[in-house]
């Protein structure tokens, strides 16, 4: 096994049909144009377990055939379907998806699929709906059978199922007209049958469930709902030939005329409010011919219920898997909340005699999740059933997952709401987070216990291995900042204290608060001295603010316990509201918006650079990292931006690379600051992306877009050329270092297309090279790769840990195995 996948930091994309489970509650979540997999079901919670490389269009659709395929649909409108199959390559994963069918399916982007058997249906921007047969042998094949125009109207959602007691499939569509269209198919072609009415906005989301009514007839139940914050029920039935002889002069009898008059008189009462909705009442009939025989069987769709309880529009609806005697449906809302609906139990009394029957006409709100009353930016994107409807899972705006699991099954027996309401308890759990946007940057606290990536989303993430019985599982354990600009460089000083920069002029400094501390040695990720419980307890941002303010009290209530009895991770909701650091310094001195940062290995220094493009700005500031001021004069001579700084293993030298195609040299002169000592100045034939100086400080190499990284010798630097040139596949983008437990020396090289190169070389010789392992997908990235980092192994005896960061959006640690090679 020559690399091992060992954690995964990811998130999910901001579309409704982008998140699927399969039937084994396997789920497959879009995360930028990666296909990530997460299986609800491992103990260990170890997240993210695999992701699958797709072309370069955003994941927009997933859908599950089966347990084994995947269909997906991105925003370039390609159709593709993935098959798991045996894997020879990783024990860890021992079943491996493939791309087994490629269609350009759609000329826009995908925005839903459906799937039914082998019939698969997908709608587009391009305001068509397509029907495909799909054919599965070694390799599958996506046979188009039918167009459906939409007439300028964009397809959001589509929902197919089988008529009751019929092998005739209906197809719902939601569009942007606010109608619920409704096409049959009994043959070969699909007509449209119906169209119903009802919603004042766009229709987003439809969901069927089939049923059996209580004389054992079979019925079909289908749930819209609307950016109107209102989900409607309708009912599709057979029309039994009894009921169609039935006469129209019986006194308990509706006909569609008296329907429709009452449903115009509902208009007529409602005139004159503000904002009123009417209520259709209208029967529509559904026509499909036998296949057993010539004639035509009739189906009636009728409005059931209307649901009425978020606050804002609905993103998705999910029927609980299952035959439970009592059905509920799961709603997600752009309030951020999820709500859990069933139909209640009302007693009616007879006037005959003291009996009572019952009636599920009704339905209520029985469970409600998320943040009640809350106004979180974009509430919840979708929401999925997992474990046979004992969890409920749904993912936020910014990607991220939560998840509620019910720790008593409802009893199927049970006759009425309240008995089976009875029985459930819902608790949160934990689930996996990640950025919502590229990852630029990494950086390994100095005791390797803690990994803090940089986001353009904005945001700090500090990620931890949280010990369990079989070992440890990486999670994120902290967002320490929630910024306003876009984070672009972050470095460790000590485990309690980092430095971030941002698409500003100023460097921030962070500290630890005491309910980060206590957080991290109750989960026994780390241990802490009693003098490092003296802290704040929390940190907050004040309104228009972008500084964090500590707290002495925390202010909100929280879900973690602030001692040492902690056994369980923040969730979502708390890593974004209640897990931040005080800001304790700003450092200033720039002209231009930041874009890199280092730390010497003493963590005594800290060197910025921002971007230029002109030598006054490209230069390079030391500070202090006690009193945070200058340490000597900035280091001047690259003459546009500088892209990547380094410390010599001793603090020595400072090591820079720019986009002017140079790097340059500085030396220590001690408290006077560095001085330049070497350049080469067209050392790359394109931009230099990054630098990395081997452990020993006598080596150090230069990455650069045209395809190589050169080796250069601190004793030879007079030469002006490097004593080894390493030709890559692509743009060289991140670099590093790594002594091997034999003595040898690893370097990694991170390509522009999300590959990973480990390269080993003996010591005595530094020029030559040796390619050991090349990481490529479904492992390495699909984007270009921003930072490579060996994670400080203090104790020895691990496989080597390598981090990575990507334009992907995803954080990734690989234990890399040299000893096979």
């Amino acid at each position: 096994m020559p690399e091992e996948l060992i954690y995964v930091s990811a998130s999910a994309n901001r579309f409704a049909a982008a998140a699927d489970v399969s039937p084994s509650s396997f789920i497959a979540f879009g995360t930028q144009n990666l296909i990530s997999l997460w299986d609800t079901t491992d103990e260990n919670d170890r997240g993210v377990c695999e992701t699958l490389t797709s072309d370069q269009g955003t994941i927009t659709s997933l859908k599950f055939v089966s347990n084994d395929i995947l269909v997906s649909g991105d925003d370039k409108g390609v159709l593709k379907c993935w098959n798991k199959r045996n894997s020879q390559v990783s024990q860890s994963l021992n079943l491996w998806w493939v791309v087994s069918g490629r269609h350009p399916a759609h000329s826009q982007s995908i925005s839903t699929i459906c799937v039914y058997g082998s019939c698969i249906v997908s709608g587009s921007s391009d305001s068509t709906i397509k029907i495909w047969e799909m054919k599965v042998g070694h390799e599958v094949d996506f046979q188009e059978i039918q167009t459906l125009s939409t007439y300028n109207r964009l397809p959001l959602v589509v929902a197919l199922e089988r008529l009751p007691g019929s092998e005739a499939l209906v197809l719902a569509v939601g569009d942007t007209k606010k109608q619920i269209q409704m096409w049959t198919r009994s043959e070969s072609m699909f007509v449209k049958s119906a169209v119903l009415s009802g919603h004042e906005d766009w229709v987003k989301s439809l969901a069927f469930k089939t049923s059996t009514l209580p004389d054992g007839q079979p019925q079909l139940v289908l749930a819209s709902g609307s950016n109107d914050a209102s989900i409607r029920l309708w009912n599709v039935d057979p029309i039994r030939t009894s009921n169609v002889a039935r006469s129209p002069n019986a006194p308990d009898s509706l006909t569609d005329e008296l329907l429709d008059e009452f449903e115009a008189s509902l208009g007529e009462l409602a005139e004159g409010e503000e904002g009123s909705a009417q209520i259709s009442l209208k029967r529509h009939v559904l026509t499909v011919k036998s296949k057993d025989s010539d004639s035509n069987r009739q189906f009636s769709i009728t409005f059931d219920a209307l649901l009425v309880g978020h606050e804002a529009g609905i993103t998705s609806l999910a029927w609980k898997p299952g035959n439970d005697s009592v059905p509920t449906l799961m709603s997600s809302s752009t309030d951020s909340s999820i709500i859990l609906w069933s139909p209640s139990s009302v007693l009616v009394r007879s006037g005959l005699e003291d009996a009572a029957r019952q009636s599920t006409s009704i339905w209520i709100n029985c469970q409600r999740f998320g943040d009640v009353g809350g106004q979180r930016l974009g509430g919840f994107v979708g929401s999925l059933w997992a474990c046979n409807g004992s969890e409920a899972l749904a993912w936020g705006w910014q990607g991220g997952w939560r998840r509620w699991r019910c720790s008593a099954v409802v009893d199927t027996s049970a006759t009425s709401l309240s008995d089976s309401l009875e029985m459930e308890t819902w608790t949160e759990v934990g689930a996996v987070s990640g950025h919502h946007g590229p990852v630029k940057d990494l950086s390994w606290s100095p005791d390797g216990n803690f990994l803090i990536s940089a986001g353009s989303d904005q945001t700090t993430r500090i990620h931890g291995a949280i010990p369990h019985p079989s070992g440890s599982s990486w999670h994120e354990i902290g967002r320490p900042q929630v910024h306003g600009y876009d984070l672009t460089g972050v470095c460790f000083l000590d485990p309690l204290k980092f430095v971030s920069i941002a698409d500003e002029k100023v460097a921030r400094v962070f500290e630890a608060p005491n309910r980060f501390v206590s957080m991290v040695e109750g989960l026994g990720i780390a241990r802490f001295g009693k003098e490092e419980h003296e802290r704040p307890q929390a940190a907050s941002v004040p309104p228009l603010g972008l500084s964090n303010k500590a707290l002495e009290k925390p202010t909100v209530d929280i879900a973690v316990p602030l001692d040492s009895s902690i056994i369980r991770r923040p969730f979502d909701g708390e890593l974004q509201a209640t897990t931040l650091w005080p800001e304790v310094e700003k450092v200033f001195g720039h002209g231009y918006e930041l874009i890199s940062i280092a730390a010497s290995t003493s963590r005594a220094l800290v060197a910025t650079a921002c971007k230029a493009t002109s030598p006054d700005h490209a230069v390079v500031r030391i500070y202090d990292s006690t009193s945070w001021k200058l340490h000597g004069s900035p280091l001047s001579g690259h003459s546009l931006t500088v892209t990547g700084i380094r410390f010599s293993p001793d603090d020595r030298y400072v090591l820079t690379v720019s986009r002017d195609r140079s790097w340059r040299l500085f030396e220590t002169q001690g408290d006077t600051g560095y001085l330049p000592v070497a350049a080469v100045e067209k050392a790359h034939g394109r931009i230099i992306w990054d630098c990395a100086w081997s452990i020993e400080g006598d080596i150090f190499v230069t990455a650069s877009r045209d395809k190589t990284v050169k080796v250069w010798k601190q004793t030879d630097l007079a030469k002006g050329k490097a004593i080894s040139t390493l030709r890559v596949p692509e743009a060289a983008t991140a670099v590093d270092f790594l002594t091997n437990e034999d003595k040898s020396r690893l370097l990694a090289v991170g390509l522009e297309t999300g590959d990973i190169l480990v390269y080993k070389n003996n010591r005595d010789n530094p020029s030559e090279w040796i390619l050991i392992q090349t990481v490529a997908a479904p492992i390495a990235h699909a984007g270009h790769i921003y930072r490579l980092l060996w994670k400080p192994d203090l104790n020895g005896g691990h496989l080597p840990h390598l981090a990575s960061c990507s334009e992907d959006g995803t954080v990734k640690i690989l234990a890399i195995n040299t000893k096979t090679q």
